[in-house]
């Protein structure tokens, strides 16, 4: 892997945080609050603040964008951005470029989970890996043979989408479980629950066998090598550890179920880490 530095743009629901990537290691992190509600341009601006003042600190020669919608990624123009209701097409690669003079990379914030992991988290040494994103909601990452998969729409591993008892994954799969079951604060179960309190612990036992079952889906969809685990739901692994597995182990193939890895990502700053891995995916 080459020392070459990038920018790493993670494009968030209220702000767009950067760093310069070097083999792995940040600089200083730029963050900036972003005009959720403004225009194409207002929020452009935002973006470029950021990259503006990275590019003061250190010469960059690579930037790579990770944004919250489905991606043209030869193109690099997103589309219905979540959260963000003027951004319905923006030809993102084509500003970059045209304002910066440098090579611009852009996908979704899933996929790029999964490149952060497989260049410089759990997932090193993997040649077939999903990065599972378990927060708001259900997202992920493909990767084949050392490769990101994206899907020809950018749409590869929407797990969430799968129907699921009387919704989809993604509601029982998610920090949104509580909410949309139990009509719970999550955090507030979170923290109850790492009291001891029984109600919680059974809520997330609960929870356990949900994603076990769509850790299930992932397996019998791409049978990987090795799943991680990325998002906030993560840090709440060891109450739902027990029941997940038990529910893996249920799986058709047994060879499979003993063979699968689950890992918890351990990450910091995946999602601008990962940005940046845009490029080395690009030089496979």
């Amino acid at each position: 892997m080459s020392n070459i530095k990038i920018i790493g743009l993670d494009l968030g629901a209220t702000n767009i945080r950067g760093a310069v990537v070097n083999d792995g290691s940040l600089s200083d992190i730029v963050s900036q609050k972003i005009r959720t509600h403004g225009s194409v341009d207002d929020v452009m601006e935002d973006i470029y603040k950021v990259t503006d003042a990275l590019l003061q600190k250190d010469k960059a020669e690579v930037i790579g964008i990770g944004v919250p919608s489905v991606v043209d990624v030869a193109e690099g123009i997103v589309y219905d951005v979540q959260n963000i209701p003027s951004w319905k097409e923006v030809h993102l690669k084509q500003l970059m470029e045209t304002r910066y003079n440098i090579p611009v990379y852009v996908n979704n914030d899933a996929n790029c989970f999964a490149l952060g992991e497989y260049y410089f988290g759990k997932g090193n040494g993997s040649d077939s890996m999903i990065g599972l994103t378990l927060g708001t909601g259900l997202g992920a990452g493909v990767m084949i043979n050392n490769r990101l998969y994206p899907g020809f729409n950018c749409g590869a591993g929407e797990f969430g989408m799968f129907p699921y008892l009387d919704n989809i994954l993604e509601y029982y799969c998610s920090g949104s479980f509580f909410s949309n079951v139990y009509g719970l604060d999550g955090v507030q179960v979170f923290e109850d629950a790492n009291r001891g309190g029984d109600h919680a612990l059974k809520l997330y036992s609960e929870l356990g066998i949900h994603i076990g079952h769509a850790i299930k889906q992932v397996m019998y969809a791409y049978d990987p090598q090795l799943i991680v685990l990325g998002g906030s739901v993560r840090h709440a692994y060891a109450l739902f550890e027990q029941t997940m597995w038990q529910e893996i182990k249920t799986f058709a193939y047994t060879k499979t179920a003993e063979r699968i890895r689950v890992e918890v990502s351990e990450l910091e700053n995946s999602g601008i880490i990962g940005a940046a891995a845009l490029y080395y995916d690009h030089q496979q």
